[in-house]
């Protein structure tokens, strides 16, 4: 096998044997579908969340960037999979836009984040997601948390909300933790990125988004620990300043640090440098955030 350079997969330093045992597999069994590959190769390498369970979705992801580049061929991807998550999200009637909601913040609270969690919740979150936000739905890379924004009032349901596996690198952020390439693989994943924000068009409400962010930052750590086992320390987002100025995120007193390249966290090759820049805004969820960041 030629020479070539891999960046860690979730921290960890991928070998060239690693990459020549996963090539075998991959060949040896040409039947298993992708997911099953991925498993199999997370129990080979012991690649688990301090849990215990598979890092699935990111090894089917870093399987898939492989077979991307010409390095594995992988078995053709499961078309219900696909046309579930990516490719032919149903349009519905229950995600039909709605009536108008003009009311005061105090006639919806108290606000609610109802996490998604079963097949049903999911399918009802892509639809909304992709019929009304202007990026529509997209897989998320690594570990991932969905959340339905609801009134505590009568459970009207006002938007969606995502967090994510952070991005690998992002020269600004990076710069502001003041972390080594070192430091930021072995302690990255204590970050989680804010990768969707939907407020239904149709619900106007002053000062509701910074209310759900102010309201996120106390639910989701726990949740995520409770469901990959770490404590997140911060969080970030990236907002297209094309589209929005970021005044949520603002009042809800996020940090606004720099801007992206503009490559994308796909993009290995400096292809789209500059292509797609966005703004981005850290929130520190401990005060100790950078020395927990910054420690060997």
């Amino acid at each position: 096998m030629r020479s070539i350079s891999f960046e860690p997969f979730c921290g960890d330093q991928i070998s060239p044997d690693q990459i020549n045992e996963i090539a075998a597999i991959v060949a040896t069994f040409p039947k298993l579908t992708r997911t099953e590959l991925a498993n199999t190769i997370c129990e080979l390498f012991s690649w688990k969340r301090p849990t215990g369970k598979l890092k699935t979705v990111e090894c089917r992801q870093f399987l898939e960037r492989l077979n991307d580049r010409g390095i594995i061929k992988l078995p053709a991807c499961n078309i219900q999979f696909v046309s579930q998550t990516k490719l032919n999200i149903g349009r519905t009637r229950r995600t039909d836009r709605q009536s108008t909601l003009s009311v005061k913040l105090c006639e919806l609270s108290p606000l609610l984040l109802n996490r998604v969690q079963n097949r049903a919740q999911r399918q009802l979150w892509y639809e909304y997601m992709d019929r009304h936000h202007y990026l529509g739905y997209q897989i998320p890379f690594g570990a991932q948390l969905r959340y339905f924004i609801q009134s505590g009032i009568d459970g009207t349901r006002l938007g969606c909300l995502q967090y994510s596996s952070p991005a690998w690198r992002m020269t600004a952020r990076d710069r502001w933790i003041g972390w080594s390439d070192e430091l930021r693989r072995k302690n990255l994943q204590k970050i989680i990125s804010n990768s969707r924000f939907l407020i239904f068009p149709w619900v106007q409400v002053k000062n509701l988004a910074s209310s759900i962010l102010s309201l996120a930052a106390k639910t989701v750590p726990n949740d995520w620990l409770g469901c990959y086992g770490r404590r997140p320390v911060l969080m970030e987002t990236l907002v297209d300043g094309k589209h929005y100025s970021g005044t949520c995120y603002k009042a809800a007193n996020w940090v606004f640090v720099g801007e992206t390249t503009g490559r994308g966290r796909m993009d290995r090759q400096n292809k789209r440098m500059g292509a797609a820049v966005k703004n981005i805004y850290l929130y520190p969820l401990s005060k100790k955030f950078r020395q927990e960041l910054t420690q060997s």
